[in-house]
């Protein structure tokens, strides 16, 4: 199977409010819009937000409820991301942060209450993932 592309569906109210943040403070560009969905797109990735009333079938998925999904952004210089994000008014929940574990990220929540961590893949610190490791 060769995929074409791939992306979630975020089903929130808040339409309007998503297309604006992402388009505005992340660069997402509109490719499609309807009253109850919204299909957005950037150079490596696509999201798109439906309505909670969208008329598609089979029924559901439920509205998101904020909790327990990261969407993960890998980008090539999280700190200049991190810079362009802010000179366009995002505010983080977490700062620009280096972990051990080999990324150097930063991270918001958008309107819809989805978790968005921006990530770039560097070194972990020494010895950190051989705990981890399964012999």
């Amino acid at each position: 199977m060769r995929f074409v592309d791939r992306y979630p569906i975020i089903v929130t109210p808040k339409l309007a409010e998503c297309r604006d943040f992402w388009t505005a403070r992340l660069g997402f560009e509109v490719v499609f819009e309807a009253d109850w969905f919204v299909l957005l797109q950037a150079v490596g990735a696509t999201m798109a937000f439906m309505s909670p009333d969208h008329p598609s079938a089979p029924p559901g998925p439920e509205p998101f409820p904020g909790k327990g999904m990261c969407f993960e952004l890998q980008v090539e210089d999280a700190a200049q991301a991190y810079e362009t994000c802010r000179a366009k008014g995002l505010v983080c929940d977490y700062p620009l942060t280096e972990e051990p574990f080999g990324q150097l990220r930063f991270g918001f929540f958008d309107p819809s209450g989805l978790w968005v961590d921006i990530i770039e893949q560097i070194e972990p610190a020494e010895g950190f993932w051989d705990r981890y490791m399964i012999a």
